[in-house]
């Protein structure tokens, strides 16, 4: 399963970039919005230096909700560098935004996926990703690691190509439900990330190493 980090704060992607196991990036309105970055210059460049910092795919999200506003919102976004996949909405006119820019070449993230069938109908436009938001559909007191194992046993039976990107991920049990249900990738914050490195038992184990190491540091001395 590949890792994305949710964010659009450079410190945070490059602490990600340093544990070696960050694939990605995916960012959207309001995350640029909290690190300050307005106005679509400004925002372009951002997307610049982030897919400087990160050999792997960058999704930058679409403002639009018309077709053609889409379709020209992501020519724009897919210019800024190869890796860039533009993030589209699941509505009707991003379904068909989604077949066109599949049909020329430029990647695609289906965002806002809360159901099995919208996530068929962005695998049939071509979409090379899809986004399921774990965190809000159990808000809403339905089970988010079971849509992703519904949308991948349907991809796997259907052999669609198109990738189950897990977001919305709340905490690092999420990450591991989402391994073991099928995504092929999860993306979150830089938090569940880390909080995948702790358990209580090696932090125990540690301590105990630590302190049989300092004892036979101080018996060697002394002999």
């Amino acid at each position: 399963m590949k890792f994305f980090i949710d964010t659009a704060n450079l410190a945070q992607i490059k602490e990600a970039a340093a544990l070696g196991i960050l694939d990605g990036v995916t960012t959207n309105p309001s995350l640029m919005a909290k690190e300050g970055i307005k106005g679509e210059e400004a925002i372009h460049q951002h997307y610049r230096t982030i897919c400087d910092l990160v050999d792997g795919d960058i999704s930058a999200e679409v403002l639009s909700t018309d077709y053609e506003g889409i379709i020209e919102e992501g020519k724009a976004l897919a210019a800024i560098h190869p890796n860039i996949v533009v993030k589209v909405p699941m509505i009707k006119d991003g379904i068909k935004a989604i077949k066109w820019f599949t049909d020329n070449g430029i990647k695609t993230n289906c965002t806002l996926i809360f159901s099995a069938g919208q996530a068929i109908l962005a695998a049939k436009a071509g979409a090379t990703y899809v986004s399921p938001f774990l965190g809000r559909i159990d808000d809403s007191g339905w089970n988010g690691v079971q849509l992703i194992e519904q949308i991948a046993q349907i991809f796997n039976v259907q052999g669609f190509k198109t990738q189950i990107l897990a977001a919305s991920i709340r905490n690092p049990n999420h990450i591991i439900d989402c391994a073991a249900a099928g995504a092929d990738v999860c993306t979150c914050p830089l938090e569940p990330i880390l909080g995948l490195l702790k358990h209580p038992l090696t932090d125990l184990g540690l301590a105990k190493f630590i302190e049989d190491a300092k004892k036979m540091q101080a018996e060697a001395a002394v002999a």
